[in-house]
């Protein structure tokens, strides 16, 4: 798998290094829903999600456009009340007081992937990064704190951007400033929606190296929801999958990008310019969340029932009718579908 920077050194957290054996953040069976339109049913954006971040650690969450990564990713930060569930940030369940949200968000930091439209163009980049510490009240050595974030985000000297307005940065540089603004309050988790999705190529790679360096000098988490596979492996330790609202599958990168097991992510792959054999064109449109199927959520689309493999292991009526259930949090290796538990050997590429 080829991308525009080398893979994530994992481990590379500043001693002491922290526990990472208990999760930074912890998701518990999270629901989020939508009333419908014109009494049609609720629309189910997330439909129980499981997930749990680890300190230091960067797990992508991966998938296609409208499959609810973006609400889960703003439910994380509060951004979204759950229908129902739990999010738990170092071992405190998430309250959803004003209060309460404005001293989590001290924390945890949303970096959006839309630079021109998350930057007040009326604001110099210092009044940008600096808005975080007044609404928080730590406008104590204010410039000195704005510089080290210019400056950890790699816009050196700081001083020369101080006085900048957004359109006359380029795009990664608006990107940086973005991304400042998210550090400049020392927050332990970034959430990252699609965070190079809006800039050229040429500059993609440098923005992933810098989350990296980040995470190593810092010891920064991150969740970075991206629907490019390309940006996971060459940023993530873990990767979460999801599909019409659930994670159908879930482990380490290296294992779920070269050897899928869920029918979904290798069709996902299959569509890579560098990927083997002929790609996987799933039928139709993804179905409306408020109307989800039953059995497996995937089966009206699945390659795998839909061209007899399922039936010949015996677990084609499996999908259409049983729920293969919620994967859970751990970031053991999981996979949401029957034939592949079914069958392990036979998912295997090659």
């Amino acid at each position: 798998m080829t991308g525009s920077t080398p893979r994530s050194t994992h481990g590379a957290i500043p001693d002491p290094t922290p526990d990472v054996t208990s999760p930074l953040l912890s998701v518990q069976g999270l629901r989020v829903t939508f009333p419908g339109r014109r009494g049609a049913s609720a629309a189910r954006a997330v439909d129980g999600v499981d997930l749990d971040i680890r300190r230091g650690e960067i797990v992508a969450l991966v998938g296609e456009s409208g499959c609810g990564k973006t609400t889960l990713a703003r439910s994380l930060l509060g951004l979204v009340e759950p229908s129902g569930g739990r999010v738990t940030f170092d071992g405190a369940p998430l309250a959803y007081s004003s209060r309460a949200l404005k001293a989590y968000r001290r924390r945890a930091q949303l970096v959006l992937q839309d630079p021109s439209g998350s930057l007040n163009p009326r604001h110099t980049v210092y009044d940008i990064v600096a808005e975080g510490l007044r609404i928080h009240g730590r406008a104590g050595n204010e410039r000195t704190a704005v510089a080290e974030a210019l400056s950890r985000a790699g816009l050196r000297p700081p001083e020369r951007f101080f006085l900048r307005y957004p359109h006359e940065l380029s795009g990664g540089q608006r990107q940086r400033v973005v991304i400042a603004g998210a550090l400049v309050l020392s927050p332990e988790l970034l959430v990252a929606d699609e965070p190079v999705a809006s800039l050229d190529a040429s500059v993609r790679g440098e923005i992933l190296a810098l989350l990296l360096r980040l995470r190593a000098e810092l010891g920064l988490s991150a969740l970075v929801v991206t629907h490019d596979l390309g940006l996971a492996w060459n940023i993530a330790d873990r990767v979460a999958v999801m599909y019409l609202g659930r994670i159908v599958e879930t482990g380490a990168v290296e294992q779920v990008l070269t050897a899928p097991r869920h029918p979904y992510t290798q069709a996902l792959l299959s569509v890579l310019p560098e990927a083997p054999g002929i790609p996987v064109v799933l039928s139709g449109e993804p179905p409306d969340p408020s109307d989800i199927p039953g059995g497996c959520r995937f089966h009206v689309r699945c390659q795998v029932l839909g061209g007899g493999k399922a039936e010949r292991a015996g677990v084609a009526d499996a999908c259409r009718g049983r729920d293969p259930g919620i994967l859970d949090g751990s970031g053991e290796s999981q996979v949401a579908c029957h034939w592949a538990r079914s069958a392990p050997r036979a998912v295997s590429p090659g």
